[in-house]
């Protein structure tokens, strides 16, 4: 078994683990990091794949965009939710 076969066996399950940590998270915050570390290790299957075009995607808009977004929703719900308890 060649070396590349190995990597490429490892970030799979590295891949599988981040799937099922990220349903297993215990807050959003953890889901969401998660999800772009998910994000970053299909990059890096991409590009063991031979396909650059779509590790670029995949970084710029799984990682990057996507989960910028969601943290910033999750700073909005925050938001929110400090504003809901005050006026208890």
């Amino acid at each position: 078994m060649e070396l590349i076969e190995i990597c490429r066996i490892l970030l799979l399950v590295l891949l599988l683990g981040c799937v099922i940590g990220v349903n297993l998270a215990r807050s959003l915050l953890q889901s969401v990091l998660v999800f772009m570390a998910y994000s970053s290790v299909m990059c890096v299957l991409w590009i063991l794949m031979e396909s650059p075009d779509l590790a670029i995607t995949e970084a710029a808009v799984g990682a990057g965009v996507s989960g910028m977004l969601f943290l910033l929703t999750l700073k909005k719900l925050r938001e929110i939710d400090r504003k809901g308890g005050e006026k208890s």
